[in-house]
C-alpha cells in the first residue's frame, strides 16, 4: 500500500485525479488550502486600491494505493 500527499493548484486536480486513477488509485480526500512556494503571491486592484495576497488557493490531496 503506498500514501499518496500533495499540494496542487486547484485547475490540474481533474487531470492529477484522472491519472492517478488509471494507476489503480481508489479513492481520495480533497481539501482546499491556502498557501504560497516559489509564487510568492501576487498583487491585485480593489476598488482603487492595490494589495498583495500572499497566499494562493490550493488543494490538498490525500489517497492510498
Amino acid at each position: 500500500m503506498k500514501k499518496i500527499e500533495a499540494l496542487i493548484r486547484h485547475f490540474k486536480l481533474e487531470e492529477v485525479k484522472d491519472a492517478l486513477t488509471q494507476h489503480g488509485m481508489r479513492g481520495m480526500t480533497v481539501t482546499e488550502v491556502r498557501g504560497f512556494g516559489r509564487q510568492k503571491g501576487h498583487t491585485e486592484v480593489y476598488r482603487g486600491a492595490e494589495y498583495t495576497v500572499i497566499s494562493c488557493p490550493k488543494s490538498r490531496l490525500r489517497s492510498l494505493c
